[in-house]
Order: C-alpha cells, then structure tokens, then sequence
C-alpha cells in the first residue's frame, strides 16, 4: 500500500495522460476542387476592306436550347454549324470542336447576304481556338444570308473545307403581325367561349316553357 501512494497522488495531480493523436483523414482534409471555368472567346471583327480590326471578348454560352417558339435552328451539310435565329433577329452560331485538335489556331467566319442581282460581303470574323460560338447581334429581315466557318491550323498543314449554313432571317414586321394575331385570337377564343356559356344560359332558363300548374 505505501508503494502505491506516490503513484495515486501523481494520478490525482497531474490527470491520466492525453490521448495518442490520430492521423487526420485524407478525405476531411481535402478541400473540394474548384470548377473549371470556361475560357473566354476572343475574336476580331474586319469590315469589309479593313485589314485590321479591334480585339474583343465574350463569354460562351453556356448550355443553349433552342426553343421552338422563340428559335428557329438551320443546320450545315453534316450538322457541323447550327445558326439558330432568334425571334429578336439576332443570330446566335454554335460548333463542336474539330477533330483532331492539335495545331488549331483558330477559326475564320464568312459572311454574305443575296441581294436583289447580286451577292454582298458581311463583316469577315477572325476567333480564337476557344470559341465554340459566336452572336451576330443584328440581322436583315428578307435576306437570305450564308455563313462559312473554317478551322485554322499552324502550317505545314492544310485547312480543311469549311462549313455553311443559309438561312433567312424573318422581317421584323411580320414578327410584330404574327405576335399581334396570335394575342387576338387568343382574346377571340375566350369570347367565344362567354358567347357559347352565356347562349347555353339563356337556353336552359330563361326561354324553356314554364310548368303547367296544377289546379
């Protein structure tokens, strides 16, 4: 007992000793990665007899549909090159990537429009190897436009064919015209409706015969 008393007074004193640390787990500790963030598409715009042009930026756009009320998709040969026209008269341009990639320096977009005799030049677009789409803000209503978008690649190898698609841009006017008839339709149809409720009405109570009475 008396060899047991200087260990209990330090077990009182001091407390039992602290726990043998752990290893910190691997998945705790690891942070959660960041999302990558699309790249943003750089791209020139050259006016038709201008050899330069100012450089600008945009950002892709991100999981696009084009819906059938609001959009309209024209395809090239082969599904490459979508032009979906938008109701707004803009046109928004998407493509896959080409295949292989390696040596792809970017991409040239051609434009042209018919006219009544013959065909015009549009703004020439150059864009970066990034770009995956680009928006053409503005275009003619009841011209028939064609659009050509060709990869470049460094030499010694060649470009490929380019892809095109021809679409024609519905007039704002007749836009305005369809939306304007669709609202009055709609607003016809509902009166007809009250017209037929109101009729069925009038029928059921108020011109069928009255009872007879009894004496």
């Amino acid at each position: 007992m008396p060899r047991l008393l200087p260990a209990l007074l330090a077990l009182l004193c001091f407390g039992p000793p602290p726990p043998a640390p752990r290893a910190p787990l691997a998945e705790a500790a690891a942070e959660p990665e960041p999302e990558p963030e699309e790249p943003w598409c750089p791209y020139k715009v050259r006016a038709e007899g201008s050899a330069s042009g100012r450089l600008c930026f945009r950002r892709p756009a991100l999981g696009f549909q084009c819906a059938a009320r609001a959009c309209r998709a024209h395809r090239s040969p082969g599904g490459a090159l979508v032009a979906n026209v938008l109701r707004n008269g803009s046109v928004l341009l998407q493509w896959a990537p080409p295949r292989p990639g390696a040596g792809l320096r970017g991409f040239a977009l051609n434009c042209s429009w018919d006219g009544t005799y013959t065909r015009f030049p549009c703004d020439s677009v150059e864009l970066g190897a990034a770009c995956r789409d680009y928006l053409l803000p503005e275009a003619h209503g009841s011209v028939r436009y064609r659009l050509c978008l060709q990869p470049r690649y460094a030499p010694p190898r060649p470009a490929p064919p380019a892809h095109c698609v021809e679409f024609r841009v519905e007039p704002a006017a007749m836009r305005d015209i369809v939306v304007a008839m669709t609202a009055v339709g709609g607003s016809i149809c509902v009166m007809l409706v009250f017209i037929c409720l109101l009729v069925a009405y009038i029928t059921e109570n108020l011109m069928s015969p009255a009872a007879p009475r009894r004496a």
